[in-house]
């Protein structure tokens, strides 16, 4: 089964993949149980007719017992400036959600969704002390995504001739995108930018969510998505390599610390962090955006 945590537009999006798709039961928890259970008999009109699977919508988190995968995406409220403005309300609800599945649910995989995210995945693992390589924060894949979308439009080339499109570091104003290692139809994407374009690249990554919310949107879809992928991966018995928030313990030369960095993830969470050869320039703002996060959380536990 897979618990989702927050029945808002993410959420829900997920469960609507996950069902559509035929991948397992799905609870939707919500504290307002009418809505979790409201939206869960939405998504039950787009089961398919040969699925086994069902879903549910509750308040009570003794229902999550049993989940192979628990995916938290519950918000206290919409940030406008950045991802720290609903910082203390946030952890402490992770709190919260930790206490609970620690109680009811203490072996499974953990994806973190809520902002901010890398914060919040620290908070998570410390709060439960469960194992570091099963709190994995969904976001760097996401950045990542659109890092390629940028570059294709660029280009005008279709996404697919681009490979190794990676964001690293904080899910916030300091993420990194590594041109050092994008390959654009077989050429190395740092030849055929120059330092104007791509600092005007990197502010588009990092600026993203800003332009959806000049449209009066939020992510949903394209999180929704790469959170999918993770769920369909680990339930499939599939390995999927992307870069996600982890608790760090001296790789990149980072501890106490939750940040993005490249990893596998196998059925029993995340098998292995990749180490990259990063320029000493890519190196040096992956260094400063981990200070960024580890100033949040002096913020969080002082």
């Amino acid at each position: 089964m897979i618990s989702i945590i927050g029945s808002g537009q993410v959420g829900t999006s997920i469960a609507f993949l996950c069902m559509s798709h035929v991948l397992d039961d799905v609870l939707l928890v919500n504290r307002n149980e009418n809505k979790a259970i409201g939206k869960s008999l939405d998504i039950s009109n787009a089961i398919p007719a040969d699925s086994k699977f069902s879903i549910q919508g509750t308040s009570d988190y003794a229902k999550i017992v049993g989940s192979n995968i628990i995916i938290i995406t519950a918000s206290t409220g919409t940030y406008t400036k950045d991802r720290y403005e609903n910082t203390m309300s946030q952890v402490t609800t992770v709190k919260e959600i930790a206490r609970k599945i620690k109680q009811y649910c203490p072996d499974a995989i953990i994806l973190l969704i809520s902002n901010p995210l890398d914060v919040l995945t620290y908070v998570f693992q410390k709060e439960t002390m469960f194992s570091r390589f099963k709190v994995i924060g969904i976001a760097s894949s996401l950045d990542s995504s659109r890092f390629r979308y940028l570059i294709s439009e660029k280009f005008s080339m279709p996404q697919s001739l681009i490979s190794n499109a990676l964001v690293l570091g904080e899910h916030g104003d300091s993420m990194v995108p590594i041109f050092s290692r994008v390959s654009v139809d077989g050429n190395q994407l740092s030849s055929m930018l120059d330092i104007d374009e791509k600092i005007s690249m990197t502010n588009n990554i990092r600026n993203y969510w800003k332009k959806l919310r000049a449209c009066n949107i939020r992510s949903q879809f394209g999180i929704a998505k790469q959170t999918y992928d993770v769920v369909e991966s680990i339930l499939n018995l599939k390995d999927i390599a992307i870069p996600a928030s982890i608790v760090l313990e001296g790789e990149y030369g980072e501890s106490n610390v939750a940040m993005g960095v490249p990893v596998k993830i196998n059925k029993n969470g995340v098998s292995e962090i990749q180490t990259l050869d990063l320029e000493e320039s890519e190196s040096r703002l992956l260094r400063e955006s981990s200070q960024k996060i580890k100033d949040q959380l002096r913020v969080v536990f002082h």
